[in-house]
């Protein structure tokens, strides 16, 4: 069992954006956020509650938004259950530093993502 009982739940939300550094200078003025910067492309963001992040790794879609991204304690089980239930796996499981995670679109075609530090 995961020490953060997060299993399952919303535990990060990504914004693309195409400058992190206006972007820390908008939510920091705007709401109080701090920021803990992770290389040029990175930038993490704790609004007091949550946690979320800031990329320039893949391209803002005007009409999109930001990426919401659930824990799990167990990645592989979750992604089972996701295709059973209807979801599709549009970006298999893959590292980063701190853990693994994958993209799926939901029946509607929204995107999410799915994270674990296993």
């Amino acid at each position: 069992m995961s020490s953060r009982g997060a299993d399952r739940k919303i535990d990060y939300i990504e914004f693309n954006v195409s400058d992190i550094a206006r972007s820390k200078a908008f939510y920091g003025s705007a709401f109080g956020w701090t920021f803990t910067d992770y290389g040029p492309e990175y930038s993490e963001f704790q609004d007091g509650r949550l946690t979320g992040g800031f990329t320039t790794t893949a391209p803002v879609a005007a009409g999109g938004g930001p990426l919401v991204i659930l824990f799990a304690d167990d990645l592989e089980d979750t992604l089972a259950h996701i295709e059973t239930a209807g979801g599709r796996v549009v970006r298999p499981i893959f590292a980063f530093p701190g853990g693994r995670r994958f993209h799926f679109t939901d029946p509607d075609g929204y995107e999410l993502a799915v994270w674990s530090d296993r």
